[in-house]
């Protein structure tokens, strides 16, 4: 079994695209997908497998585009993400501005 394999089994033993055949999993969901699912559902044990098998800058890119635009429903998560994983000295205006500049984007 792949590193791939085994993350996209974790995301699934987590409640992870319920909605796909388990065979087609690997198949049919894409990375930026899994790198997804992951940031959401997995522990940090099973994130560093993630990191192992994607660059930080693709989890980072894939998180920045995602999740870190969600406001409050992430906001703890993002919060530890940003400090943690990418090294961000000032989390919460860092959120702030990214959320700012998703919203200025899709405003009309």
């Amino acid at each position: 079994m792949n590193l791939r394999e085994l993350i996209a089994n974790k995301v699934v033993a987590e409640g992870g695209f319920w909605s796909y055949h388990k065979e087609s999993i690997l198949s049919h969901v894409s990375d930026d997908q899994l790198i997804e699912a992951a940031l959401e559902r997995l522990d940090l044990e099973d994130l560093d497998l993630l990191f192992q098998q994607f660059s930080s800058k693709k989890i980072r890119q894939v998180w920045l585009r995602t999740m870190a635009v969600q406001g409050d429903y992430y906001q703890s998560l993002n919060r530890f993400y940003a400090w943690y994983y990418f090294n961000i000295q000032d989390p919460d205006r860092y959120l702030k501005a990214i959320r700012t500049r998703h919203l200025t984007k899709i405003a009309p």
